[in-house]
């Protein structure tokens, strides 16, 4: 693993009983990008996402965070990276105050240290000012924003976004993108996210790798995919390289496989 890699996927494969969710993909991410995962629902991203935090253990393959082997070096692994569900994952009866205290006491963070960090965050968000209201009386672009604050409180190296700006509008997602990249470019962090909004990608993604039918179809900059695919947009490229039917999630959910629930139940924030 080169040092300039921190992301590494080797040959990956995961499989559900019969089903092949993710079929020998290999990629890398370098120490700052931000790098932008996408395909069609069903395709392999909540997957490899899931391995790659291990809350999936591949079924053969390697996969590196850091220098870390993610299946045989969990908890070093685990350090190196704070992550931001699609899912809520905020207690809405406590403060952000008090969410964020909570995350650095499981984090280990030294307590001569905590209450330092916690304002650095919540200043970076623009949330100091509310720190002591309950999360349950915030937007959805605020409990965004927390998420992300509580993400970063042991200075990992890596942060994962999955869907990240779903269901906010158009001015909170831009704001939070905003924040993103200005923490890629302060801190120095690589930045790996999945979104169904091609024009995030488009404007926020250094590279970004296209996944469909749990094989990496293309990955490159967005003037490498629209040249490849000969075509003017992401949105072209995109759907030149997935094609254009709406996809059948049926098997995947019969299947069991649900690995927002499983993340939760491992309780790994």
């Amino acid at each position: 693993m080169s040092s300039n890699v921190v992301i590494e996927a080797r040959n990956v494969v995961k499989t559900f009983g019969d089903i092949q969710a993710v079929r020998d993909i290999s990629f890398e991410v370098r120490a700052g990008e931000i790098f932008a995962f996408l395909g069609p629902n069903g395709a392999g991203k909540s997957t490899t996402i899931s391995m790659l935090t291990t809350m999936l253990r591949p079924t053969s393959g390697q996969l590196r965070l850091n220098s870390h082997d993610v299946t045989r070096e969990q908890d070093s692994a685990r350090k190196s990276f704070g992550i931001v569900f699609q899912d809520p994952a905020l207690e809405e009866e406590l403060t952000a105050y008090e969410n964020m205290k909570v995350h650095a006491v499981l984090y280990g963070i030294p307590k001569n240290q905590q209450t330092e960090r916690i304002e650095e965050l919540l200043r970076l968000v623009d949330l100091w000012g509310r720190r002591d209201s309950y999360v349950k009386t915030y937007s959805g672009g605020m409990r965004r924003r927390l998420e992300i604050a509580r993400g970063l409180l042991h200075h990992p190296k890596i942060l994962f976004l999955d869907e990240p700006t779903l269901g906010l509008d158009t001015q909170t997602r831009n704001l939070l993108w905003d924040y993103v990249k200005k923490l890629s470019d302060s801190e120095g962090m690589t930045i790996f996210f999945t979104t169904h909004y091609l024009d995030e990608a488009e404007e926020v993604a250094d590279r970004i790798a296209i996944i469909d039918h749990g094989q990496i179809v293309a990955t490159g900059t967005v003037a490498q995919l629209t040249k490849q695919t000969d075509t003017k947009t992401l949105e072209e490229a995109y759907l030149e390289l997935t094609g254009r039917t709406v996809r059948d999630e049926t098997s995947l959910a019969n299947n069991g496989l649900n690995v927002r629930t499983a993340m939760r139940n491992r309780n790994i924030r």
